[in-house]
């Protein structure tokens, strides 16, 4: 009987895959991935059985990926899948998983996108296709789309296509695939239907079923925090502080986070440690004994160092990251409630992370409860009942002699009353950690449309200057922060409102919405401005971040407003015509030229002067 795979590395995946998965954060393979992984690196058909979240995206984009030949730009591997939802999820893991593979290209294609824009996105080449079936049979049909060089098909959560009735479109388009090509059927039924495609359609193929771990401990309740405006570590801390919890256990997907969460929380006057796979198994027992014998309350952890962790004290378990499969979910939150004993499970989950968290209920066989997060009242009322015990405590505890020495001598030589000088000492000690927390100024979605439509009613001297055309500007709140203007392929064409815009970018990157500047909508892009010294790793969750299922692709603009030139189509006139709109002083031509050209060297030099670390200026 072979080993358990328990690492990426003990398959023969290509290097670069690897390490993208190091990046991403992957430990171990699910059962999934270790099952069917090989099968498919070895050219084999395989008849998956598998429910939705037990992390098959990754079973099957792993192995094609390193199959490909990026030296063939035409398609090798098409994906089908039921919605375009999943249609733009798997893309999105494909681009990820393939983030170091040079000139690698994935195109999703569906219904209601543009067809202008695929065609572009064909014609320039591309190595994986991944699309609904009745966009797949109009590319097809047009003759845009060419299966003469597939080399491997997948068929995803082929029971729902069924139900969706598209089994007759994914048999015709099995019908225009080369003979030669390799079929990966995954579905977590199968149905007679399924069955018989698979039959007609597979040759000899490997077949996997993997049983779900559905069952959860009833003593353990479960719920989510919807992710949305506030930051998630000030939403952690808190729920840390109105939470009743003994010991905790805080999940997290990669190992660079254990250690930057444990320094924050610790930071905050929590007693944390971090756990992760590069963590020594020495280093390991002792932050266990130390979580045991209460030196420290909260352990921040990947799935795969917590394996086997059992400590009675732990009370509460936390998703910050929600989990790449419902396995993964089951083994976290079995962490606590063990031996009978009571237990909180707490996930954190972002809306576009939806799907994951009906499918963790399905698998669980239990509905996860939406909760609130804590008051700022809440949060006050606890520390103010934490503070008054800490007082009784000290009066049972300690000799208080000298102290009232000392106050007796203030109340003589100052003539203050005795309330006021506990008052002043009550105001001292609480410093670092405010009675009353302040009220942070992070807006919902729903509060910040409310703001973008109250800025447009606005009379015109009350709002923050449009300023020149890509002229970098500065916010009167945050005369700091130096901003300069964005594109973003998303417009009005798309329904997409300034709300949503808002939206998308303080949820998908965290960035606060008084960093987010004039937002100006076009037929199919907008304008938003946003700091000019954006951190890269920002900049790419903005690139990827969604409005009405339209991926932002932001760019730096380079002429002002329109993005590359001749990107816009009669740019010169629509920006004559929007300097009119916005009140701007009439420019000659050459003029506007010059001065958008003075103002990128001034964008630029003053890049130059330092980085502007977005985390750091929110926090203040």
């Amino acid at each position: 009987m072979s080993s358990p795979i328990e690492s990426f590395a003990q398959l023969a995946l290509a290097a670069p895959i690897l390490r993208a998965l190091d990046d991403i954060g992957y430990e171990s393979p699910s059962p999934i991935q270790a099952e069917s992984i090989p099968h498919l690196l070895n050219g084999d058909d395989l008849l998956g059985q598998a429910q939705t979240g037990t992390g098959k995206t990754a079973a099957f984009a792993l192995p094609l990926l390193n199959n490909l030949d990026l030296s063939q730009k035409t398609p090798q591997l098409l994906v089908l899948t039921p919605t375009r939802e999943l249609a733009i999820q798997v893309a999105e893991a494909f681009q990820s998983y393939a983030r170091h593979l040079k000139g690698f290209h994935v195109l999703p294609i569906y219904g209601g996108q543009g067809m202008d824009t695929q065609l572009r996105q064909l014609k320039r080449g591309v190595h994986v296709v991944v699309g609904t079936p009745g966009r797949v049979m109009d590319h097809l049909r047009r003759k845009t789309l060419s299966l003469a060089g597939l080399k491997s098909l997948v068929l995803d959560e082929a029971d729902e296509m069924l139900k969706m009735g598209f089994i007759d479109d994914v048999e015709w388009i099995l019908e225009q695939t080369p003979d030669t090509r390799q079929i990966a059927l995954f579905s977590a039924t199968m149905p007679d239907v399924i069955r018989k495609v698979a039959n007609r359609y597979l040759k000899n193929p490997k077949t996997v079923k993997i049983k779900s771990e559905s069952t959860t401990v009833d003593t353990i309740d479960q719920k989510y925090w919807q992710v949305s405006g506030l930051h998630k570590l000030d939403a952690l801390t808190r729920i840390l502080e109105v939470e009743e919890f003994d010991a905790a256990i805080i999940f997290v997907r990669t190992k660079n986070a254990t250690a930057e969460l444990a320094q924050k929380l610790e930071a905050r006057g929590y007693a944390s440690a971090a756990l992760s796979g590069d963590v020594t198994q020495a280093l390991r027992e002792r932050t266990v004994n130390q979580l045991k014998k209460k030196v420290i309350d909260i352990i921040v952890a990947t799935d795969v160092a917590a394996r086997g962790l059992d400590v009675p004290r732990i009370s509460h378990v936390i998703n910050y990251d929600i989990p790449y499969d419902t396995e993964a979910y089951v083994h976290r939150i079995g962490r606590t409630g063990r031996a009978g004993r009571k237990g909180t499970a707490i996930l954190f989950a972002a809306p576009r992370e939806t799907r994951m968290l009906r499918a963790i209920e399905r698998a669980t066989n239990k509905k996860i409860e939406r909760m609130q997060l804590p008051s700022i009242e809440a949060v006050s009322s606890k520390r103010v009942t934490e503070f008054k015990q800490q007082i009784l405590d000290t009066i049972e505890s300690e000799d208080l002699t000298f102290f009232n020495e000392v106050l007796m001598q203030i109340e003589q030589e100052q003539n203050i009353s005795p309330q006021d000088i506990a008052s002043a000492l009550t105001f001292m000690v609480q410093r670092e950690r405010p009675l009353m927390p302040k009220q942070q100024a992070v807006p919902t979605a729903r509060k910040e449309r409310d703001r973008v439509a109250g800025d447009r009613d606005r009379p015109r001297e009350k709002r923050v200057a449009p300023g020149s055309l890509g002229k970098a500007r500065r916010l009167k709140k945050h005369p700091e922060v130096e901003m300069a203007r964005y594109r973003i392929e998303v417009g009005k064409v798309h329904e997409a409102s300034p709300g949503d815009i808002v939206g998308a970018i303080a949820n998908e990157a965290e960035i606060d919405s008084q960093y987010i500047g004039d937002i100006k909508l076009y037929d199919e892009f907008s304008t938003v401005d946003l700091p000019a010294d954006m951190p890269a790793d920002i900049f790419q969750l903005l690139k990827k971040a969604r409005v009405r299922q339209q991926a932002l692709a932001i760019s730096i603009t380079k002429d002002g407003a329109f993005g590359r030139k001749g990107d816009a189509k009669g740019g010169d006139k629509k920006r004559k015509f929007a300097d009119k709109k916005e009140g701007s002083r009439a420019k000659k031509p050459g003029k506007e030229k010059f001065i958008n050209k003075r103002a990128d060297s001034k964008s630029k030099k003053s890049k130059s002067k330092g980085k502007i670390s977005l985390s750091k200026k929110a926090a203040d």
